[in-house]
């Protein structure tokens, strides 16, 4: 299935090129790409969304979703 897939790329390609994130996983429920991350330079998550969105278009194409920021929770 291509979300399947799409979520299993975009896993991989941030573990390779964006170092600056930690713990990353991406998944797909049959409807929805999710991703969840640990940092500790981006307290309100908008450069995360940003790499996200840019990953998805490389990804999906065309990419004609939306991209919402969910939760952040800080860790101590």
């Amino acid at each position: 299935m291509a979300g399947e897939e799409a979520a299993r790329d975009i896993t991989e390609e941030f573990r390779v090129h964006y170092h600056h994130e930690k713990n990353v996983v991406c998944s797909w429920d049959g409807r929805t790409l999710r991703l969840v991350s640990e940092n500790d330079y981006d307290p309100e998550g908008l450069n995360l969304t940003d790499e996200f969105s840019d990953t998805i278009a490389a990804y999906i194409e065309p990419f004609d979703g939306d991209i919402r920021l969910v939760s952040i929770e800080t860790i101590p």
